[in-house]
């Protein structure tokens, strides 16, 4: 790999995956998204550790509480509801027991539904929930490198979705057509070393971290294995909104691991 290439591909990923402004001389070349996919968990990293500064310095002047939904709002500005998106859509579309094809036409609809607007409820709420148990009740860094890891790793469950499945969409209207219907295994084993780093230097750092590292890992991966499942039965591959929901299902799933009385 060369090392100015691999920057230019972090820049990449980091423009499609948040707002943050890239320099100009990255340039921009179709098939680096493809190759770019595998700097998401290191990009996934920054947007927890964004994250985790904010609920940092929220907790010295405000409650738990508060402190919990700026952070949280802090992620979602800076990403642009990008995953919480898709996983809005992707409950409007298989939240009932429509067909395929219609499943496909709801999720292509960029207005909410009821199922989408109960999902994304949920979804925030129990993340909220999570992130206060952890603050209110236990250790602040241990809290911050939950924080950290579930923004992290779980953006590696999308590729492996990519690898796995065939695209169910129409390719030549995908929003980021490279991405979509391509991911090679070298790009799958850069992404298990990205999480395997975090992982370990959590550990590292956190003697603590090692028992609930035990815990939230696993979680993230049946929860990526129970999405797969989902989406194979009802569509027979995934859509762009299936990848946003399945980041923010894993993400989810390594809170509530983390946040568990283990």
């Amino acid at each position: 790999m060369r090392p100015t290439h691999e920057l230019r591909l972090f820049f990449i990923a980091l423009q499609f995956l948040t707002r943050v402004p890239v320099p100009a001389w990255v340039g921009f070349e179709p098939t680096w998204l493809q190759q770019c996919s595998r700097h998401f968990p290191l990009v996934g990293t920054l947007v927890g550790l964004f994250s985790a500064a904010v609920l940092a310095a929220a907790l010295q002047l405000w409650p738990p509480m508060i402190a919990v939904l700026l952070a949280m709002a802090a992620s979602i500005w800076l990403t642009g509801g990008f995953h919480e998106d898709g996983w809005a859509d992707t409950c409007d579309g298989l939240g009932g027991t429509v067909s395929r094809a219609r499943s496909l036409e709801i999720m292509k609809d960029s207005r909410i539904g009821s199922y989408g607007a109960l999902g994304l409820l949920l979804m925030l709420g129990l993340k909220a929930a999570c992130l206060y148990t952890l603050v209110a009740g236990q250790d602040l860094t241990l809290a911050l490198a939950g924080l950290v890891l579930a923004h992290g790793a779980s953006r590696a469950a999308p590729i492996w979705l990519i690898r796995s499945l065939p695209y169910a969409g129409d390719p030549d209207h995908a929003k980021a057509k490279p991405l979509a219907t391509q991911v090679t295994v070298a790009t799958c084993l850069v992404v298990g070393l990205w999480v395997a780093l975090l992982a370990s230097t959590l550990a590292l750092l956190l003697p603590d971290a090692a028992q609930r590292l035990a815990w939230a890992l696993p979680a993230g991966v049946a929860a990526t294995l129970w999405m797969r499942a989902w989406f194979k039965r009802r569509l027979g591959g995934y859509t762009g909104d299936n990848l946003g929901a399945t980041q923010q299902v894993v993400e989810l799933s390594l809170l509530l691991a983390w946040a568990a009385h283990v």
